[in-house]
């Protein structure tokens, strides 16, 4: 039987191809081969890259040619989707780890709305090569190289832009998520977003909370300030979210010294002071944990399995640590699901 199947005759050979001119000829084959050609000549060239498995619904003839002259704007155009954009800032060290969270940002269905500002020219240009169009960067170009030591001035440059460019999406009238790159998303977030609030946060104290706290802002301590997460923010393009960004905006400004190595104090100032004027919604601890909770507390961990949403790996310091913390943990996703990120294996 398989030799037949393998050795057919000279004369069945002959057959055959003398039905396949036959049907080649014909109107309906004739278009058959035409609509394959067709196919072919548009999707094979991309089968090889991960863009083939995330197409961008918009087309990417609306690109510029050269990323330098991208502007947020258009950037933002390019990938919102329900009036919507995911952003985060990323220089040029911190790739894998985008790589890692974009990759737990697919399985959850929203990597399309992710926008990536590149804060040097090497990260804008390696995203848009592997990924066009969701990579932008506002100039100045940082320091690719010292800009991600946490505590260094540099670091202080490159966090201390972010409520500029998060403003500036509010005022194109965009909802806007920010992440740091340095979480995980184990669930969708977007669940959590109950409501109309203008902004949505996460508080970074380790102090344990019962499952059903306040979704208000927590109590100052005894030197009068909250300890607010800025890595993690939702904002809807409404006059309390903006007022927020402005008031960031001027305590980084006015407390710049204070601040040196650190934008999240200026956040909290800000914060406290627009309480009154804009309404805030703190998200569930159990889905929104600091990583000194999530990491150190095992019991806590048990204890709300299954709730947690998104993980940061804060709490620590250094780059190495933090992938080894990732490790440990089985959250650090790029060695073995790399396919799975728009951006595929970064080399």
């Amino acid at each position: 039987m398989a030799q037949q199947l393998f050795y057919s005759s000279p004369h069945s050979y002959s057959s055959t191809l003398k039905g396949c001119h036959i049907f080649l000829t014909s109107r309906n084959g004739l278009l058959l081969l035409v609509t394959l050609l067709i196919i072919l000549g548009v999707f094979l060239p991309w089968a090889g890259s991960p863009l083939f498995l995330f197409p961008n619904r918009t087309s990417s003839s609306s690109l510029p040619t050269n990323w330098r002259n991208y502007s947020l704007a258009q950037a933002a155009k390019f990938v919102a989707k329900d009036g919507t954009v995911i952003v985060c800032t990323v220089s040029y060290p911190f790739l894998p780890f985008l790589n890692n969270w974009l990759i737990s940002v697919s399985r959850q269905k929203h990597q399309d709305k992710v926008l990536v500002i590149a804060e040097d020219y090497a990260t804008l240009y390696k995203i848009n090569n592997k990924w066009p169009g969701h990579a932008v960067l506002v100039p100045p170009a940082l320091n690719s190289q010292t800009a991600h030591k946490f505590g260094s001035k540099d670091f202080f440059n490159f966090t201390s832009r972010r409520p500029q460019h998060l403003l500036q999406l509010l005022e194109l009238g965009y909802n806007v998520m920010y992440n740091d790159v340095d979480m995980v998303w184990l669930q969708d977030p977007f669940q959590y977003l109950q409501g109309s609030h203008d902004a949505y946060f996460t508080d970074d104290r380790t102090r344990i909370k019962p499952l059903n706290h306040s979704h208000g802002l927590p109590p100052p301590d005894r030197k009068g300030a909250t300890y607010i997460c800025s890595c993690m923010i939702f904002l809807r393009p409404k006059y309390g979210a903006k007022l927020l960004m402005k008031k960031w905006i001027q305590e980084l400004h006015a407390g710049s010294n204070a601040y040196e190595g650190n934008d999240q104090p200026a956040f909290n100032w800000a914060l406290n002071k627009t309480a009154h004027q804009l309404d805030l919604y703190l998200l569930p601890q159990a889905a929104f944990p600091t990583g000194g909770l999530y990491f150190m507390n095992k019991t806590w961990v048990e204890e709300t399995k299954r709730k947690h949403v998104i993980v940061h790996n804060n709490y620590i310091i250094g780059y190495n640590n933090k992938m080894k913390r990732f490790h440990d943990f089985g959250l650090w996703l790029v060695d073995d699901h790399a396919f799975e990120s728009p951006l595929g294996k970064l080399e």
